[in-house]
């Protein structure tokens, strides 16, 4: 068995053999196979229609091969992508506070500032204007600035794919920054909560805070705080602000062509501000009143109309001398009531009124004299018998110098401070009848002098009052003492340092026109203290009080004797000497001033209703061509009180002092033996003290005839006592 399985071969199966033997079992012929391999002959133009057929079902199997592939590789990048997106907004997600403490922030508090009959002053603090519902505005405001910014704000859910992908693809087309994709949702959640910066973390959170905005609060709503908070150029944030600031009006007066001009600024807040282009500003007005048409906000005629306004220009500041009383009411909130955290309303003592009328007088004296005269400035203050202020007018234009000349300026007051002067002189019993010489006079190394030289002889204080002599005035400052005028200045009012020398009889000493007027109150109210004020209350906008004004116990600077002689004299002024011009039918007294060289032109003038204070000169200290306190400031005075007395019943001034015949009593009768023309009598007040060179003051002539040139006597028994006696006080 085993030799003869030796003598056999291996045989192994294959399908190739030539040769079949009864044994090949495992071998398979070609017939055998499933399929039969069996060359066909077939023609050349048969071979060639195969190949063709053959190559078009390829290529088509190629094209729609990629674009399956295309398709395939284009679903995987949309769900990779979904899924980076997806993870990019969990991580800025995860970054930002829970949800749960999400709030709308504060608004920053606004400053109501208010006239003592409740109408607007001004908006004051970091938005310049109060938060106002959508009813307060005119209707066009909201629709202007969606028709621009936002045309399908009450169709999405807070973000509008559709306008993003049509920003992007103008923004393609022009090759640059054309429009934006942000909806107003988006706009005030990057206001209220995010910074500007143009980052991916931003625009994430933006998106998402604009989702729990839409969420939160209904469309009118958003819409409401966003035009309230959004910054409209000029230190405008909100539309109330805007309104004012361009228009000086509230936002629910303002027009068609108005509200576009506003909503054209939302582009560019400081570029096409009609206070920096009004061209600029009128060519954007026009693209958003086009945008309202195409939405059906507006017909065809309201677009015309609008279309056809003139391009005008804002003041490039606040206009309206009101904003010298709102800068004042700041300076002083802080001191009242500390930090202001929520908004406030202060009501004022300001009558605006008066105010408009201060500010019209002011304007339209320098407007006819300006040039004449050289000189560009003015200052008005009016206060009443209580301290209130009622009209406080800083300048000429606030728009171009918001400096306030009338409780900032220091300047020299000259003859106006001489009824500090004189009171002190009465308060050490002497009268208006009381006689001095008026004569060329030296002290130490200073002449003072009368206007044009002129001298008067033999007066009476109350003639050289009204006068404006200078050597009388200098005289009785000598006589009672520097410091004592320095003490009757501050008892009645006056807060600024004073120098105690003999040039304070000529106002050389710097004060504020504020000060001034309000020390001039006590003789207009009977002879007590008022202190100067300009707020009434400040209360929340709830209604509860945080200050208020409480008037102090009333002090009683001047007596009762002495108020109706200086009014006595004082109204003299008006009637007869300096301020002349000044008379308007009211009992009136006041007292005019001119500084050295012209430039500075005063007059403070009163009657028992209001004590009113003007001031006309150049910031830069240039002299005025010769304007004196008895032009500029009487007229302007005058023009503003006939207005702000009309209808109120004529009043006395306070006091029944009535001016005798001159009289010399025993302390101030002087000798008849020295005439006036002959020798300049000198004094010294300091020994080589320095005495500060003082201009002439300003005086009118006088119908009465110049007095003789003698001089009176007085003193002790058996001796006449010079003038220079008098001086030294001998």
């Amino acid at each position: 068995m085993a030799s003869r399985d030796k003598g056999r071969q291996r045989i192994e199966p294959g399908f190739s053999s030539n040769r079949r033997s009864d044994d090949d079992d495992m071998r398979a012929d070609p017939e055998d196979r499933p399929v039969r391999s069996q060359k066909r002959r077939t023609s050349p133009r048969k071979s060639a229609r195969s190949k063709r057929s053959r190559s078009g079902r390829g290529q088509r199997r190629g094209f729609f091969g990629l674009l399956r592939r295309l398709v395939y590789w284009s679903f995987v990048l949309c769900i990779w992508g979904g899924i980076a997106v997806a993870g990019t907004v969990i991580y800025f997600a995860a970054k930002m506070p829970q949800t749960t403490t999400w709030s709308i922030p504060d608004r920053p508090p606004n400053v109501k500032i208010v006239s003592v009959e409740g109408d607007l002053i001004a908006n004051r603090g970091a938005t310049g204007g109060e938060a106002i519902g959508l009813h307060q505005m005119s209707p066009y405001l909201p629709q202007a600035v969606v028709a621009i910014e936002d045309r399908r704000f009450y169709s999405h859910f807070g973000v509008d794919p559709i306008g993003f992908v049509r920003a992007m693809a103008t923004n393609l087309v022009s090759g640059r920054l054309v429009q934006g994709g942000s909806t107003i949702t988006q706009q005030l959640a990057k206001n209220l909560f995010l910074t500007p910066d143009r980052t991916l973390e931003r625009k994430v959170q933006e998106v998402l805070l604009a989702l729990w905005l839409e969420h939160k609060y209904s469309k009118d709503q958003i819409l409401e705080m966003y035009l309230n908070r959004v910054y409209l150029g000029s230190g405008s944030y909100g539309v109330a602000a805007a309104s004012r600031r361009y228009f000086n009006k509230s936002a629910h007066d303002v027009s068609l062509s108005e509200a576009a001009v506003i909503a054209g600024l939302l582009k560019a807040p400081s570029r096409l501000s009609p206070a920096r282009d009004p061209k600029a500003a009128a060519e954007r007005s026009q693209l958003v009143l086009a945008a309202m048409r195409d939405q059906g906000m507006i017909g065809d005629k309201e677009l015309t109309f609008a279309m056809k306004q003139p391009a005008t220009r804002a003041a490039a500041y606040w206009s309206g001398s009101e904003h010298y009383v709102a800068d004042r009411v700041m300076e002083e909130l802080p001191d009242l009531i500390g930090d202001v955290r929520a908004d406030v309303v202060i009501d004022t003592t300001v009558d605006l009124g008066l105010q408009k009328l201060g500010e019209a007088s002011i304007r339209d004296l320098i407007q006819k004299n300006g040039e004449k005269l050289n000189v560009s400035q003015g200052a008005l203050v009016s206060v009443d018998g209580t301290g209130a202020v009622r009209a406080l007018v800083g300048g000429y234009d606030y728009a171009n110098s918001q400096f306030d000349r009338a409780s900032e300026a220091k300047r020299q007051p000259g003859s106006t401070f001489k009824p500090f002067v004189y009171l002190s002189a009465l308060e050490q019993g002497r009268t208006p009848e009381s006689v001095r010489v008026d004569a060329p006079i030296r002290i130490g190394n200073w002449t003072p002098g009368n206007y044009n030289g002129k001298y008067f002889g033999k007066v009476t204080l109350a003639e050289a009052l009204a006068r404006s002599l200078n050597s009388v005035s200098a005289q009785l400052v000598m006589e009672v003492g520097p410091s004592t005028v320095v003490d009757t200045a501050h008892r009645l009012g006056i807060v600024s340092n004073l120098n105690a020398n003999a040039s304070l009889a000529l106002g050389t000493s710097e004060v504020t026109l504020l000060e001034l007027t309000d020390s001039f109150v006590p003789f207009a109210n009977g002879g007590y203290k008022a202190p100067v004020h300009i707020i009434r209350r400040i209360t929340t906008n709830e209604g509860k009080v945080l200050y208020e004004y409480k008037s102090p116990k009333q002090d009683q600077v001047i007596s009762e004797r002495n108020v109706g002689m200086m009014n006595a004299m004082l109204r003299q002024t008006v009637e007869s000497g300096t301020a002349t011009k000044a008379k308007f039918g009211w009992p009136a007294a006041g007292k005019t001033g001119t500084s050295q060289n012209f430039r500075d032109a005063w007059f403070i003038g009163y009657t028992s209703n209001l004590t009113t204070g003007v001031w006309f000169g150049n910031d830069d200290g240039k002299p005025t061509k010769k304007v004196t306190g008895g032009g500029l400031p009487a007229l302007a005075w005058k023009e503003f009180m006939v207005a702000a007395h009309k209808g109120v019943p004529v009043a006395e001034l306070p006091g029944s002092y009535r001016m005798n015949e001159t009289v010399i009593d025993g302390n101030d009768a002087l000798p008849d033996s020295v005439p006036a023309a002959e020798g300049v009598p000198s004094a010294q007040l300091n020994p080589g003290a320095p005495v500060p060179s003082v201009g002439l003051e300003d005086q009118t002539g006088s119908t009465r005839p110049t007095p003789p040139g003698d001089v009176g006597g007085n003193g002790q028994k058996g001796r006449k006592t010079t003038l220079f006696d008098l001086i030294m006080g001998n």
